[in-house]
């Protein structure tokens, strides 16, 4: 099933202050400053904890390679900037421009548009509604085998033959896998490989660890692109089911997005939308196609921009 079959460096403070979402953002929304809440002033003008919040959650993924101590630091030199050029296009007037009025329109119906996401959507899913989409995934989900292998790997096939003649004479897989594999990441653990289901492995790997029974190793040298294999299948199993709490995001992301549609179709249906461009006569896009490039997500998962 969908959700549970599913497992897989910030801008510097002048790009942050040269966003045009950010100013639009912190100019709808002027928070009135508490004591203690005040982290800057430009020309009288405060900047607030609020404002930097709101400015982290915008930037929360640009920000994300950035030490945690180091981000409102960032945020706080990027508001100010910010607001030190919005004082001077002011000054010049720039906010009776067209251009200006025209750009906090569209900021305006954004926020709102947002605003209505978190209340409406992704605000109103419960816990209950999450269980149950999982329950009901859970009811059809078909869990894959996997197994747990082991390998040597070598350069040459004659090596890896004298490696099963070894161990047909009782030698021990782990501690020859630890002597002579060439794979540094498994060698340190006797060649374990731990579990993994088909489709994990290159295919002349996965073909032999799957057909081995538990306990098994494979009589001839495997060929794959990374050289020669001598492949133990531990365990065979099927793959525990995932439990709620693993998958809890996944599911939320799946119901907010089929509530989101719910939503909007409903709205759709009652407002009066009028398509005078060329665009009007385009065919419609079939349901759950990707938007275009630059596009925005309408029709994807509910995430406030």
């Amino acid at each position: 099933m969908q959700i549970l079959n599913t497992r897989a460096i910030a801008r510097r403070a002048a790009s942050l202050a040269s966003t045009a979402l950010v100013a639009g953002v912190l100019a709808l929304a002027p928070a009135a400053a508490q004591e203690g809440d005040v982290l800057a002033r430009v020309n009288g003008k405060d900047i607030t904890k609020t404002e930097v919040d709101l400015a982290l959650d915008v930037f929360g993924e640009q920000l994300a390679q950035v030490p945690e101590a180091a981000r409102r630091t960032i945020v706080l030199d990027a508001l100010i900037d910010m607001h030190v050029i919005a004082d001077a296009a002011k000054a010049d007037g720039l906010d009776q421009s067209q251009k200006f009025k025209d750009r906090m329109s569209f900021l305006s119906a954004q926020a709102l548009r947002n605003t209505y996401i978190e209340e409406k959507v992704q605000g109103a899913v419960t816990d209950e509604e999450l269980k149950a989409r999982y329950e009901k995934d859970l009811a059809g989900y078909e869990a894959p085998e996997e197994v747990k292998a082991r390998h040597i790997l070598v350069k040459t096939e004659e090596e890896a033959r004298a490696i099963i003649k070894d161990l047909d004479g009782g030698a021990d897989f782990a501690k020859i896998a630890a002597e002579k594999s060439q794979d540094p990441g498994s060698k340190v653990n006797g060649g374990d490989l731990g579990f993994f289901t088909k489709g994990q492995m290159v295919p002349e790997f996965e073909t032999a660890a799957f057909a081995l029974q538990p306990g098994a190793y494979t009589k001839d040298p495997v060929q794959s692109q990374f050289g020669w294999h001598v492949i133990k299948t531990d365990e065979k199993r099927t793959q525990p089911a995932p439990t709620f709490e693993e998958v809890r995001e996944q599911v939320a992301s799946v119901v907010q997005r089929e509530k989101f549609q719910e939503v909007l179709g409903d709205l759709k249906g009652k407002a009066k939308v009028e398509r005078l461009d060329q665009a009007a006569e385009a065919p419609a896009a079939a349901p759950g196609a990707a938007p275009a490039e630059g596009a925005p997500a309408a029709g994807g998962a509910p995430k406030p921009e």
